[in-house]
C-alpha cells in the first residue's frame, strides 16, 4: 500500500504472509518432480564411450561409423530438398489456374453480356408485345377507339417530338376526331421561350401548357388516401410532387364532352414519342401510379384504360415508332437507336455534343474545356466519381448517365420557336378552323396564363441552347417497320476527329449539308492504310567549316 509521502508502494508483507507463499512454491516444486521422476524426464542420458583404445580395428570401425553418418545426412537433405520442389510445383500449379481463372472470367465478362442484358434479351425474344410491329397496331388501336386525341409534346423539343404522319392519320380518320396539343416538362424550360411556343402552336391546334408529377408512388387508393391523411388534407407542392395544368385540362375535356352531346363521356388517347411523358400524365390526373412510368423507353406496351372521372376516360398508348431515316440528333435525344442497339452510347454523346454550345454545356456540367466528347466524358465521370478500378474513368457509365439526363425530366434545355411559322402540307385554314370548334380558347388560354404564373421556370442563362432537327417522321403501318441491326461504335480516330467546335451568335454551331437532310446517305468503305511514322534524318553538319567567330578557342595551339 502507497502510504502518503512516499514515491513508490513499499514492497513489504508480513512474516505470515511470506512463510505462506514459501511453503506453496515448494509444495508445488515438489509436485513437478514427483511427475517428472515418474514420466522419466529427469533421469540423465547416459553418455556414449565411444570404441575403447583396446578395441582391434578402431580406426577402421570409427571410419565406417563417420561414413554412415554422412550418408545419412545426405538422405536426409536430398529429402528435405524434394519436399521443397514438390512444394514449389504445386505452388505454381495453384498461381496458374487461379490466373487462367481470373483471365477466363475477364474474358467471359467483356465478351458476354451483363445479366440485364440477357433478361432483357430472354423477355424481347419470348413476349412478341416488344416488337415495333405490335407498337404500330396498338398505337392505330389506340386512334380508332379515341375520340380525343392528345399528342403529348416534349417544351424542351416541341417542333422534334412532331409526328407528322400520326397528324395526318388522325385527320384522315372519320368520326370527326379532335387533336390536341399538351406542352409538357414546361418547368424545364424558361418562361418566355414556353410562351413563345405557345403562340406558334396555337396558330394549329389547341394546346395545354402541362407539369405532371414525377414522383408518385402510390398504387392503390388506400395507399392514396393514407398520404393525404399523413399530410393532414394539404398537398404537397414541391418541384418533383406538384402537378400544374391538370385542372385546366380535365375542365376542357369535361367542357367538350357535356357540348358535344357524346352521353357526358369522351375518350381521350394519349400519343407521342417514348419519354415524353404520356404515362406520367396520366398518373398525375389520376393523382396515383396508374401505370408504369420511367426514363426507359418500351415500359408501355400496349393500350391501357384509366378512368380519370365519370365523364373522362384516357387510354395510354407504347411510343411512336421513329422511322431510320430520321437525322442522327433526333435519334441520339431519345435514345432509340440506343434502345435498339443501332448506336452505342458513345455515339449518340458525341451527337449530341454536336448540337450544343460547349461554353453551356461545361457551365452546366462543371467541367473544363475539352476537345472532344472522349475527353469530356472522362472529365464528367471523374467529376460524379465513375471510377473503375485503378482509377480510371467509366466512360460508359457517364455516357449512359448524360443520355438519361437529356431524356428524362432533369436537364434544362430549349430549342428556338419559329420566328415565321407556316402551316405544314396536310394542314389547311379549314382545317384548323374545324379542329379549334367546341373548344373555348379563351378559357384555355386564360387558364395557361395561370398555369405558367405558377410554375416556377430556370433561368435563361442556366438552359442549354438546342439546335432543332425539324419533326420526327414516324411509322404507323406494320409494313414499313424495317427490322433493326446492331450497329459497331465509332473508332478512336473518329471520336478524336469529332471535336465540339465554337458555335455562332446564336448559341448553336453549324452543321454539315448531310446532316440536315432526312434522307440516309449511302457511304462506299474505305479502307485505310496504317499510318507509318517518318522520321526525319538529320543533315550531317561539319564543325571544322563552320564560320568561326573571334572568341572561338583554337584547340591546336596547345600542341604545336
Amino acid at each position: 500500500m502507497k502510504r502518503p509521502g512516499l514515491k513508490k508502494a513499499s514492497k513489504r508483507v508480513s512474516c505470515s504472509k511470506r512463510y505462506k507463499i514459501q511453503k506453496k512454491v515448494r509444495e508445488h516444486n515438489r509436485k513437478l518432480k514427483k511427475d517428472a521422476k515418474k514420466k522419466g524426464v529427469g533421469k540423465k542420458v547416459k553418455k556414449d564411450i565411444g570404441v575403447p583404445n583396446k578395441a582391434p580395428f578402431k580406426e577402421d570401425i570409427l571410419r565406417e561409423a563417420e561414413q554412415r553418418r554422412l550418408k545419412l545426412e545426405e538422405e536426409k537433405e536430398k529429402k528435405k530438398l524434394a519436399k521443397q520442389q514438390q512444394r514449389a510445383q504445386k505452388r505454381k500449379k495453384e498461381n496458374a489456374a487461379s490466373s487462367d481463372r481470373d483471365t477466363k472470367v475477364k474474358k467471359a465478362r467483356k465478351e458476354l453480356p451483363s445479366q440485364e442484358d440477357l433478361v432483357k434479351q430472354m423477355v424481347k425474344q419470348s413476349d412478341p408485345r416488344n416488337s415495333k410491329k405490335h407498337f404500330c397496331s396498338e398505337l392505330n388501336k389506340v386512334i380508332d377507339a379515341s375520340d380525343v386525341i392528345i399528342e403529348v409534346l416534349d417544351a424542351r423539343d416541341p417542333l422534334g417530338c412532331r409526328c407528322p404522319q400520326l397528324e395526318e392519320a388522325v385527320l384522315k380518320r372519320g368520326g370527326n376526331k379532335k387533336l390536341l396539343f399538351l406542352l409538357n416538362k414546361i418547368d424545364l424550360v424558361p418562361k418566355e421561350n414556353v410562351e413563345k411556343w405557345l403562340q406558334c402552336l396555337q396558330l394549329e391546334f389547341p394546346v395545354v401548357a402541362f407539369k405532371a408529377s414525377t414522383q408518385l408512388q402510390d398504387k392503390t387508393v388506400q395507399e392514396k388516401k393514407a398520404r393525404f391523411a399523413t399530410l393532414n388534407g394539404v398537398v404537397d407542392q414541391t418541384k418533383g410532387v406538384a402537378c400544374y395544368g391538370g385542372g385546366c385540362l380535365l375542365q376542357l375535356l369535361g367542357d367538350f364532352a357535356n357540348g358535344t352531346g357524346r352521353g357526358g363521356s369522351v375518350k381521350v388517347g394519349l400519343v407521342g414519342f417514348p419519354n415524353v411523358g404520356k404515362s406520367s400524365l396520366i398518373n398525375s390526373l389520376k393523382g396515383m401510379r396508374a401505370c408504369n412510368a420511367g426514363v426507359q423507353r418500351g415500359i408501355t406496351r400496349c393500350f391501357q384504360d384509366v378512368h380519370i372521372s365519370k365523364n373522362v376516360k384516357m387510354i395510354d398508348s407504347p411510343g411512336i415508332v421513329a422511322a431510320q431515316s430520321n437525322p442522327k440528333a433526333a435519334m441520339a435525344l431519345r435514345s432509340l437507336q440506343v434502345e435498339d442497339k443501332q448506336e452505342t452510347v458513345l455515339e449518340a454523346v458525341r451527337t449530341l455534343l454536336k448540337q450544343c454550345n460547349k461554353q453551356q454545356v461545361m457551365l452546366q456540367y462543371n467541367v473544363p474545356d475539352f476537345r472532344n466528347s472522349l475527353e469530356f466524358l472522362s472529365f464528367f465521370a471523374k467529376k460524379r466519381g465513375f471510377l473503375q478500378k485503378g482509377g480510371f474513368p467509366n466512360t460508359e457509365l457517364a455516357a449512359s448517365t448524360f443520355l438519361s439526363d437529356w431524356t428524362g425530366a432533369k436537364l434544362s434545355y430549349h430549342c428556338k420557336a419559329p420566328e415565321k411559322p407556316s402551316l405544314p402540307p396536310y394542314l389547311s385554314e379549314d382545317i384548323v378552323t374545324e379542329m379549334q370548334k367546341g373548344w373555348d380558347l379563351d378559357k384555355l388560354r386564360k387558364s395557361n396564363e395561370e398555369t405558367l404564373r405558377s410554375v416556377k421556370f430556370p433561368n435563361q442563362a442556366s438552359s442549354i441552347i438546342l439546335l432543332s432537327k425539324g419533326p420526327t417522321a414516324g411509322v404507323l403501318s406494320d409494313s414499313d417497320v424495317v427490322e433493326d441491326k446492331p450497329a459497331q461504335g465509332p473508332t478512336e480516330e473518329e471520336e478524336m476527329e469529332g471535336s465540339c467546335a465554337n458555335q455562332e451568335d446564336d448559341g448553336v454551331e453549324e452543321v454539315s449539308d448531310a446532316d440536315e437532310t432526312d434522307e440516309p446517305q449511302i457511304k462506299t468503305p474505305v479502307t485505310k492504310e496504317p499510318a507509318k511514322v517518318r522520321f526525319q534524318i538529320p543533315v550531317p553538319v561539319n564543325i571544322l567549316s563552320s564560320v568561326q567567330t573571334d572568341d572561338a578557342y583554337d584547340f591546336n595551339t596547345d600542341f604545336k
